[in-house]
């Protein structure tokens, strides 16, 4: 096995519609290659699929667990966040179903997925994240948060999700910005402070805007503080 990721993949991952810088992407893929040996990861919020070829590509590199394929679940509506809605700054009407004037980015995630031959370790979740959240048990080695960045979304991730880390698992969360000067704030003060503040994660890493927490008390289903 090895944590670098195939030329294709990379290159793939570049072309894919998204927000994920090349620095970013290679730490997210780092950590996954790190932490799929010892359960599962899930990503909340796919889009088009750019990080979930980072993250997938070290689930192909991990190979198995158990008898069962390293893999990545990955969460989204694919209706798009409030901010790729028409009128706002990343709107792209190029993934609008023309039938119902609502943005559908599943089947470019499709696409992206099997282009990139993962479809053996990433599986899409089609839902709200809340909903699947209210119904997820399974702990989670890492856990990717790059949902809706509105103030409610934001804060219903971190409840959902977080408490389903498994101890020394990690959880990164993307667009943190502590100065507002940089961008958007509910990522960092309703994921990234309550996080912190629950006395159950420490941060281990940042790169740009991504920002890596580790879970160093309590066990995957414990309620946070």
């Amino acid at each position: 096995m090895t944590d670098t990721m195939p030329r294709d993949l990379l290159e793939l991952a570049r072309s894919t519609k998204g927000f994920m810088p090349d620095d970013e992407g290679a730490l997210l893929h780092r950590i996954a290659f790190e932490r799929l040996p010892h359960g599962p990861a899930l990503e909340v919020g796919t889009y088009c699929g750019k990080s979930a070829v980072y993250l997938g590509a070290a689930a192909q590199a991990v190979g198995s667990v158990g008898g069962v394929p390293a893999t990545v679940f990955t969460v989204d509506h694919h209706r798009g966040s409030e901010e790729n809605q028409a009128g706002w700054e990343h709107h792209d009407a190029s993934v609008v179903d023309p039938e119902f004037g609502l943005m559908d980015t599943l089947g470019v995630f499709r696409k992206t997925i099997a282009r990139a031959g993962l479809e053996e370790h990433v599986v899409a979740v089609v839902g709200a994240s809340s909903t699947v959240a209210a119904h997820w048990r399974t702990p989670l080695s890492l856990l990717f948060i790059d949902g809706g960045h509105g103030v409610e979304p934001a804060r219903a991730d971190f409840r959902g999700w977080a408490h389903h880390v498994q101890r020394d698992g990690l959880l990164a969360i993307h667009d943190v910005f502590p100065d507002p000067a940089d961008g958007g704030r509910p990522p960092y003060e309703e994921i990234y402070l309550p996080a912190l503040a629950s006395g159950a994660f420490t941060e281990v890493d940042v790169v740009g805007s991504l920002r890596v927490l580790q879970r160093t008390s309590g066990s995957a289903g414990e309620p946070l503080a």
